[in-house]
């Protein structure tokens, strides 16, 4: 009887000892995905708002550009 209670701790403190390993292995990998999502976030965010300043200043641009079309257009011709 204390041979088989004996035997159940020692596997017990293994199992313990290697669910350990595993957990830390498992918090190792969590923290190396959270790394790389906020490493993700931090190249995104500046591109991101990069490209949607200059796709509105373009746009900006080619309304101006438009406007001053439509008032060309509205001017009478002056003959030369």
């Amino acid at each position: 009887m204390e041979d088989l209670l004996q035997q159940t701790i020692d596997s017990a403190v293994a199992t313990g000892a290697d669910g350990g390993l595993a957990s830390s292995a498992n918090g190792m990998v969590f923290l190396l995905i959270a790394a790389l999502g906020v490493l993700m976030a931090l190249v995104y965010v500046p591109i991101r708002l990069f490209l949607t300043i200059t796709a509105r200043s373009r746009r900006l641009r080619l309304l101006q550009r438009i406007r001053r079309l439509r008032d060309e257009l509205g001017q009478p011709v002056v003959p030369e």
